[in-house]
């Protein structure tokens, strides 16, 4: 379709013409239009049609404080004001950053004993983020003379990004299609979700037991000392909202340290508060060398992410300073001081409202009103989740856990049918799981309108499902 020149479109068409949609399917926007949203307040959004929506997803697993907050359009226009950028080169600072950096810290110290964690370095978003860690973790190998040590693992349904490095670390096909992906060097092991992948008749702890051999096998295969890092995922969010097996991050973490690896604990979406705890670190009592935080360190109302790195890397860093010079890392948004602000009113609001302990309240409620309602459905194989980050897997057969053929979308079939009904989730790409990650305000009225939009979607859903069962 021709752009017109004179503008005289709506605003769906000017969309079709003008913009380059992110992680879309072109052939579906062109045959069904854009959703184009115009208004969100709280929890909910309304698109240019009027119509509204629950936002079950909140925005992409980020908007933890909700949409439309005053004190932030407040701070950000102070901020804006007063300094609206400087950059944090060549040891320049600004105090909203200096202060943030300092609260990190405390609440990593002070919810979930990482004392190890000592710096924090800021990027735009998670993937460049990652990117970071990704050329942090072999330079730190570089500076301490080991320059064999460059490899990363990450996991098969990871998801870290998309970025060229970051992508390669997501462990998702869908992702790597086409774009060359992944780079040399980076490793995949086994995804550690018990309900998909574990072997007719084997238990829990049997299944952690291979999953960790696959890891320590492949440690051993191609040579620790060519291994840099490890990154992880707490829970493992865009794969299927996969919580690990028990003992899992006890034993990955003491194989690590045995072999010298560090361990990349990857936090955007488990950091502030979406499992029901301020960090993934203090959930399963992490000890990680580098944390990745972005999406609710400032609840998507500035694009700010960081890397909390270590006394471990930072030590060989400053030994090395001297010698090598400055840092040549850094990005022109780096740093950025209203960024630094509404990331510290965001926190303060987190606090404030105890929307950390609500997460943890409600996303229990929401969770067992979801189980409750798919307790008996025949396509609905596990529903899993801790505080407001919950998950619906789809099978062809619950009894005998036989898997929907992947090319049919079983999952986003439901999906769809829930946006009819005016609740947002996400079909994931990895398997056949549905998400629900709410703002962190939303409360148990808010979780029953979901679960009852939902019940009555997968309602319309089933017929479509037994047909596609059949077909697998």
């Amino acid at each position: 379709m021709p752009f017109d020149k004179t503008h005289n479109q709506s605003l769906k068409e000017m969309d079709k013409n003008a913009h380059f949609h992110g992680v879309s399917s072109i052939a579906d926007i062109n045959k069904n239009d854009p959703l184009v949203i115009d208004q969100a307040k709280g929890v909910r959004l309304k698109d240019i049609d009027g119509k509204e929506y629950l936002d079950g997803g909140g925005g992409l697993w980020c908007k933890n404080i909700g949409y439309g907050r005053n004190e932030i359009a407040e701070v950000a226009k102070d901020a804006i004001n007063n300094l609206s950028y400087f950059h944090v080169f060549g040891g320049a600072s600004n105090e909203p950053i200096i202060r943030l950096s300092d609260k990190i810290l405390r609440l990593f110290h002070d919810t979930s004993s990482a004392m190890n964690l000592s710096k924090v370095f800021y990027s735009q978003g998670g993937s460049d983020a990652n990117d970071t860690n990704f050329k942090l973790v072999r330079y730190y190998n570089n500076l301490r003379g080991k320059p064999k040590k460059k490899k990363i693992i990450a996991r098969e349904g990871a998801y870290h990004g998309l970025t060229y490095a970051s992508a390669s670390l997501t462990g998702i096909k869908a992702y790597h299609k086409a774009w060359d992906l992944p780079v040399e060097g980076v490793l995949h092991t086994s995804c550690p979700h018990y309900y998909r992948f574990h072997i007719e008749g084997e238990n829990e702890e049997q299944f952690c037991d291979r999953i960790v051999g696959d890891l320590e096998a492949m440690i051993e295969r191609e040579g620790a000392d060519t291994i840099a890092a490890f990154f992880a995922e707490p829970v493992m969010g865009t794969g299927g909202v996969f919580l690990p097996p028990k003992g899992y991050f006890e034993r990955v973490q003491k194989l690590l340290n045995d072999n010298d690896i560090l361990f990349v604990a990857d936090e955007v979406i488990t950091g502030f508060g979406r499992l029901g705890t301020w960090f993934g670190t203090g959930y399963f009592d992490l000890k990680p060398d580098i944390v990745t935080l972005a999406k609710g360190l400032s609840s998507a109302y500035f694009p700010i992410s960081a890397s909390v790195i270590g006394d471990r890397i930072w030590d060989v860093l400053v030994n090395a300073s001297e010698e090598y010079g400055p840092v040549m890392h850094g990005y022109t948004y780096g740093g950025h001081p209203v960024g630094g602000a509404i990331a510290l009113k965001n926190i303060e609001i987190m606090e404030r409202e105890n929307l950390i302990e609500n997460s943890a309240e409600v996303g229990k409620y929401f969770l067992e009103k979801l189980r409750a309602v798919t307790a008996d459905h025949p396509y609905v194989g596990d529903v899993r989740g801790a505080g407001l980050m919950i998950g619906v897997e789809y099978v062809a057969n619950r009894e005998t856990r036989k898997l929907f053929d992947a090319t049919l979308g079983a999952h986003k079939i439901v999906a769809g049918k829930c946006m009819a009904e005016g609740l947002v989730s996400r079909a994931l790409p990895f398997i056949e799981v549905m998400s629900f990650s709410p703002p962190l305000v939303f409360s148990k009225g808010d979780a029953d309108e979901a679960v009852e939009k939902y019940s009555r979607a997968l309602d319309v859903a089933t017929p479509e499902l037994e047909k596609l069962a059949a077909q697998s």
